[in-house]
Formats: C-alpha cells, sequence, structure tokens
C-alpha cells in the first residue's frame, strides 16, 4: 500500500512538467514571428528573414518573387496604403522545418488595387501559408501562399 501511495504522489507531482512538452515547436514559433513581421509592415525584421535565395510565392495569383531585394519591393508595393492587415492562424502544424498555417487574412485598404478607386476595401480571405524555413540560420527559405480569391471576389462585389 505504500507503494501505492508513492506512486500516486509522483504521478502526481510529474503532471505539471508533463505538460510543458506541449509547447509551440520552435519551427512554429519562428513561423509566428516570421507572420507578425510580415503583416505589421516590419520590413527591417524581414530583411532578416530573406536571402538572395528565398522565395515568396502566391500560387493562387502566379506570382512568384526570388530573392529578398525583389520580395521585398514586392512587399511594400502590396502594403502601400493599407490601414489593417492580419493573418488570424486557425490551426497550425509543422513536418520538421516546413510550417503549415491555415487561417483568414483580414484587408482593410485602398480600393485602387482592386478596381475600387477611392473606396476603403474590407476583405477577409480564408487562406493556407507555408513556410519552409532554414533553422541553422532562421531564414525562410520559401514562403507559399493559397487564399481563396473566389471568397474576395464574391466580397469585392458587394462593396
Amino acid at each position: 500500500m505504500n507503494l501505492r501511495y508513492l506512486w500516486l504522489i509522483f504521478t502526481f507531482f510529474s503532471v505539471p512538467s508533463m505538460a510543458n512538452t506541449g509547447e509551440m515547436p520552435i519551427e512554429q514559433q519562428l513561423a509566428v514571428r516570421y507572420v507578425q513581421a510580415l503583416t505589421d509592415h516590419d520590413y527591417k525584421t524581414l530583411f532578416n528573414f530573406y536571402n538572395r535565395d528565398s522565395v515568396f510565392y502566391d500560387r493562387t495569383a502566379s506570382k512568384k518573387y526570388t530573392g529578398r531585394r525583389h520580395i521585398l519591393s514586392f512587399l511594400k508595393r502590396a502594403h502601400q496604403g493599407v490601414l489593417e492587415y492580419g493573418f488570424n492562424i486557425e490551426h497550425m502544424f509543422n513536418s520538421g522545418s516546413l510550417v503549415v498555417m491555415i487561417g483568414n487574412y483580414h484587408y482593410k485598404g485602398p480600393g485602387e488595387q482592386f478596381g475600387k478607386p477611392g473606396k476603403i476595401i474590407d476583405l477577409a480571405i480564408p487562406g493556407v501559408t507555408t513556410v519552409k524555413l532554414d533553422m541553422d540560420t532562421h531564414r525562410v527559405k520559401e514562403h507559399e501562399d493559397l487564399m481563396d480569391y473566389q471568397t474576395m471576389a464574391d466580397q469585392l462585389a458587394v462593396q
């Protein structure tokens, strides 16, 4: 009976340390910091995430940019005048250094990019973003977006 009592005490005090194993993997933490810099338009931080071999690919829009300079130039143009931009990650998982984030992108800004000059556009677009990371250098090897542009078109039609 004393052995059972000791085992119960051991199990009870071991549970809190087991709970720590559920922390977010380092790959996911890095991907979240990257997406935060992207949605905050923090180009100084983004500069450190890219190198000349980094690739930014919006597969749904068939746009692909390679290298730090080209990616940052594209992002600066795309973010011009944006009032709000965010990514609400609803589900995330990884396989090694490949991180998959599923959620909704939120955009609020000028309608010129969408053929709605003079209007402020507010969109919520479901999407999947994958990020392949180099965990040795903490750089993005490849960023790929798959966005539901049909939902975006439906939202634009009523604005």
